[in-house]
């Protein structure tokens, strides 16, 4: 069985308050998003561009790549928001028939933004449509079945698509061409950790330490949905064994409970690290094997678990398959390290 993680960046809450919580903190304009600002500096350029143009242009595709929890739904509002603009939000999976995308293309107005999230899962047959939707503006449908068939081909407003994937290399390559502004988001820095906690922390009226904020953000993976929902179980720590205010004690207390190390592993990480080296030793490790071992889906390993560990050079890849540095076997095996 696979262990339940808190670190999880797509981990949804168990209820509706929660995700009105994750909603309240997401920023909505360049000011207040932090981080990415390379990212930000050549969007709002493009932004602004449109803006003083005046002509009626929209702004060019968007496709915002990198590992999950990052932000890249979140840009997709502050975009919309600095422009303006109707979001509509979608996903790859979502569209399953190419009636469903042009049910939803011929309800979008000038100037409005649709967001597809895992843009990369989209069905070929839903792709092929879109291609010419998003370099003409034109949607081509067929009608009728059989000899009785016929291609009509209908004008769609002038809309923005900004797509969000966390796997840019399964993008076909006539739908990775046809976005203007390609851009990667990277992994924060802990200072940039720590002003998101801190405006977290602000939002939800908590008080908090600065070395508590400082201890958060190097348990927070570099990522800054994981030190929201972090902070959010400290909080919960703090008002049921303190009297709500979080200095480092508490926030060692809460993280220690949570069994989320100095490195901000958790228990499945380090599960999967003891597995290799304990069946594998140094030897390289299939992803199937590795996902047979642990029980998650192979899919699973490769876009939650390992871009993070790689990062930290605790996990290697070879053409031969998976490898525990040793780095990570240090790790591991220093008790005092671990949590």
């Amino acid at each position: 069985m696979a262990i339940e993680r808190l670190v999880e960046p797509t981990a949804a809450g168990n209820d509706l308050d929660e995700e009105k919580i994750e909603i309240s903190l997401r920023p909505l304009t360049f000011s207040e998003y932090i981080g990415q600002e390379h990212l930000k500096n050549n969007i709002k350029l493009a932004i602004d561009a449109v803006k003083k143009r005046n002509d009626g242009s929209t702004l060019d595709h968007v496709l915002l790549y990198g590992p999950p929890g990052l932000g890249k739904t979140t840009m997709a509002g502050v975009i919309a928001h600095e422009l303006g603009a109707n979001l509509r939000v979608t996903s790859g999976p979502a569209i399953e028939r190419a009636g469903d995308l042009a049910s939803i293309l011929t309800n979008l107005a000038d100037g409005d933004i649709l967001f597809i999230d895992e843009i990369h899962r989209l069905r070929r047959t839903v792709e092929e449509v879109l291609y010419s939707a998003m370099e003409d503006y034109k949607l081509d449908i067929v009608i009728g079945k059989g000899p009785a068939a016929r291609s009509v081909r209908l004008d769609l407003p002038h809309f923005t698509v900004i797509g969000a994937t966390t796997r840019t290399g399964s993008l076909a390559g006539p739908l990775r061409d046809r976005f203007g502004i390609i851009h990667r988001l990277e992994y924060y820095k802990e200072p940039e950790i720590e002003q998101i906690i801190h405006r977290t922390a602000n939002i939800l009226n908590t008080d908090i330490r600065p070395d508590a904020e400082t201890l958060l953000a190097t348990r927070s993976r570099l990522t800054p949905r994981i030190a929201n929902r972090i902070f959010k179980r400290v909080r919960d720590y703090a008002d049921v064994n303190g009297d709500g205010i979080i200095d480092r004690s508490i926030a060692e207390g809460a993280l220690k409970l949570m069994e989320i190390d100095y490195l901000g592993l958790d228990p499945a990480d380090r599960n999967m690290l003891r597995l290799m080296l304990e069946n594998y030793g140094d030897r390289p490790v299939g992803l199937n094997t590795i996902a047979a071992l642990t029980g998650d889906e192979a899919t699973t390993i490769e876009d939650y678990y390992e871009p993070y560990l790689l990062q930290l050079g605790l996990l290697a890849r070879t053409p031969r398959g998976r490898l525990v540095t040793e780095k990570g076997r240090k790790h591991l095996q220093n008790p005092e390290n671990r949590v």
